[in-house]
């Protein structure tokens, strides 16, 4: 949701800065990823950054965004940007790790599905992981939920 208002608010602003009139620049949705468009690779890395601007003002952190190189199709230059949800497999087990290493002995941790369910008898404990993963420096951006 919060995604798809940045893209509206980095359309509205394509459609009004006079550096991208007659450039065909574009952003849109095209199936479960955002296609950015441009006459030049130049202005398609300028909408690049004006699309990670709104989202970086919408709060969701540029971790979240896996955008790819910009290529020529015709006579324009595209960028794909697919969008990450939840954590990989890869991702999960080196979490998981950190965990036993790093946090309190009585905290338990489980890969369900694309989540990563941390449990513990104290509040205080499971405060200490996420301190602990605030401190390690992730390629995924955590989002931390309190399920009690």
């Amino acid at each position: 949701m919060e995604v798809d208002n940045a893209l509206n608010q980095t359309r509205k602003e394509l459609e009004t800065r006079y550096d991208f009139k007659g450039v065909g620049a574009s952003a849109e949705w095209s199936g479960e990823k955002i296609l950015l468009k441009a006459s030049s690779e130049e202005r398609v890395k300028a909408v690049l950054d004006v699309l990670q601007s709104k989202v970086v003002k919408r709060g969701i952190s540029l971790r979240s965004l896996d955008a790819g190189a910009p290529y020529a199709s015709g006579k324009e230059f595209r960028i794909d940007i697919a969008l990450k949800q939840g954590i990989d497999q890869p991702a999960a087990k080196k979490i998981g790790q950190i965990i036993r290493e790093q946090a309190p002995k009585g905290v338990r941790s489980s890969i369900q599905g694309d989540e990563l369910r941390v449990s513990s008898k104290s509040r205080d404990e499971l405060q200490e992981v996420i301190r602990v993963l605030k401190a390690a420096d992730l390629e995924v951006d955590l989002q931390f939920v309190n399920f009690r």
